[in-house]
């Protein structure tokens, strides 16, 4: 049987600067630093040699880690009136024809200034792509920005953008385009 490693006065140190950017629940404490114990007499170790690796540099926690806000699903009414043309479409971007760079440059700028002019809903058109045949040229796979937007709608840098997106219906282009609600821009920014 082996007893427990006692923590070296490094893990203690490592273990009261994570503590501290820890949001304690509310009455609990952050306990006190104990007395360090002696350590028993032993013969020292012999210094290990230098590693040919370059070191790595120490992690500083952040201060505070800013959250992408989460995503909220359309609810299902809502999604039957704007298929129906009772809510209207703010806005639309048809991405056909663009490279992946071009089109993920488009729509962010796309998003931004439909949020800049108070825009509540957009369509973007990403098309369907061609899975039943191969492409003319034979390189790659058929229907890229149709699998690549929703993946960026998802990503943090532009959750802080869209606040849901769903398939459009039939009659905005089904698979092939999506609705996107936007977030309220922050009167602060």
């Amino acid at each position: 049987m082996t007893l427990p490693r006692r923590l070296t006065e490094a893990d203690i140190e490592l273990w009261l600067k994570v503590a501290q950017t820890v949001i304690p629940r509310p009455g609990s404490v952050v306990p006190a630093r104990a007395a360090p114990l002696e350590q028993p007499a032993s013969r020292p170790k012999p210094s290990p040699e230098p590693s040919r690796r370059a070191t790595a540099p120490s992690y500083t926690p952040p201060t505070s880690v800013p959250r992408a806000p989460p995503l909220a699903a359309f609810e299902r009414r809502f999604k039957k009136k704007v298929a129906g043309g009772r809510v209207g479409i703010d806005d639309a971007l048809d991405l056909h024809g663009m490279t992946q760079t071009q089109a993920y440059g488009a729509l962010l700028r796309f998003l931004v200034r439909a949020q800049s002019e108070d825009a509540r809903l957009v369509l973007v058109v990403t098309g369907k792509g061609h899975f039943d045949r191969p492409r003319p040229d034979g390189s790659g796979e058929a229907g890229i920005l149709r699998r690549a937007v929703p993946i960026w709608l998802r990503d943090k840098n532009l959750r802080r953008l869209v606040l849901g997106f769903e398939e459009a219906s039939r009659s905005h282009g089904g698979a092939g385009a999506l609705y996107i609600r936007l977030r309220r821009r922050d009167p602060d920014a």
